[in-house]
């Protein structure tokens, strides 16, 4: 829960800081130790990893054995462990090891694992879905594997289908060796040169929760932020600024890169030949200096705890239903 609940609750509650750059380190420890395994691994955030093991030889219990000792004894840390055929069910499974065990589910038996959860434990399925599914009697992950996607469609729409294949335990996305980002940008070219204020300022906003979905997609967290701008006449100039703290949220991406646009654009910026507001070609929205990790940084910021949180949920929304399932109020006002 948020901070500021916590204390409401508990007024006496003792509120000891955190340290990211040490929870970076140990997270860094943990993932290194991983790596040496040589199957592909996928980074997912500070305490959460996929490694495909189908080329590796070691029986699987054995080997998530070893690599539970190792980083109890290399690293000082409990980690619990589920071993599946795919990363729906794994993840499932290291959620039951939990404190610190080790779950195999054997193929074939994925199904059979999954039925007697609660359908709100099912990956991907909120507590606002729990609640519309428990409605109309799925109350465990076993109700939605004999639901019919018919019946299904007014909760997922188009996405019935592969919400009781997911209950059955049949996921197929591969676990995806991430190379590392060291930049993140989103630029439009406009088919018209587009000289009103209101328009670009938009735009900018629209870039900046692009860049900032990205990062969360990617785990990372932005120190710099960057403006591009492209005149009528191609002449384009870039601008940046640090951060005081890394960020992946787009108001703060969008707070900081508008002062830029404006002082590029109607200040004197644009270099001799530019007029204030001349028509611009083309606007885009860069960070840079990524780390991963610091969202630790967030804790003691009740608001910004709460901003993430709701990120995150959006993210999850668009990903389920499409990237226009919500937006900002104040992009509807022109009816973009």
């Amino acid at each position: 829960m948020p901070t500021s609940q916590a204390m409401r609750l508990c007024p006496g509650l003792i509120i000891v800081s955190g340290s990211r750059a040490h929870y970076a380190e140990y997270s860094k420890r943990v993932i290194d130790l991983l790596r040496e395994y040589g199957g592909v691994l996928q980074h997912v955030s500070i305490d959460e990893a996929f490694l495909d093991a189908t080329g590796l030889t070691q029986d699987p219990r054995a080997l998530a054995l070893e690599i539970q000792s190792r980083i109890r004894d290399e690293v000082s840390l409990p980690a619990s462990i589920g071993v599946a055929t795919s990363k729906l069910v794994a993840k499932m499974a290291s959620g039951r090891a939990k404190p610190n065990g080790v779950l195999v589910v054997a193929p074939g038996q994925e199904a059979e694992f999954l039925a007697p959860m609660p359908v709100g434990e099912l990956w991907g399925i909120g507590p606002a879905t729990a609640a519309r599914l428990e409605q109309v009697g799925i109350a465990t992950i076993g109700d939605l594997q004999r639901a019919s996607p018919q019946s299904l469609r007014s909760v997922f729409r188009g996405h019935a289908e592969s919400v009781v294949a997911r209950a059955h335990g049949l996921d197929s996305s591969p676990v995806h060796a991430e190379r590392e980002v060291k930049s993140i940008s989103e630029e439009r070219t406009f088919a018209r040169d587009v000289r009103d204020p209101e328009t670009l300022r938009q735009v900018l906003l629209v870039l900046s929760d692009e860049v900032a979905a990205r990062l969360r997609a990617h785990n990372r967290f932005a120190h710099t932020v960057h403006l591009k701008l492209r005149w009528y006449d191609f002449y384009t100039v870039t601008r940046q600024t640090t951060l005081l703290a890394p960020t992946q949220l787009g108001e703060e991406i969008f707070a900081t890169v508008e002062p830029l646009w404006r002082q590029a654009w109607l200040g004197r910026g644009g270099g001799r030949d530019r007029q204030r507001g001349d028509p611009i070609r083309l606007i885009g929205v860069g960070v840079s200096g990524l780390s991963e990790g610091l969202q630790m940084a967030l804790f003691g910021d009740p608001q910004r705890e709460a901003r993430l949180a709701l990120a995150h949920a959006l993210d999850e929304l668009r990903a389920q239903y499409g990237k226009h399932i919500v937006r900002r109020a104040g992009l509807l006002r022109r009816g973009r």
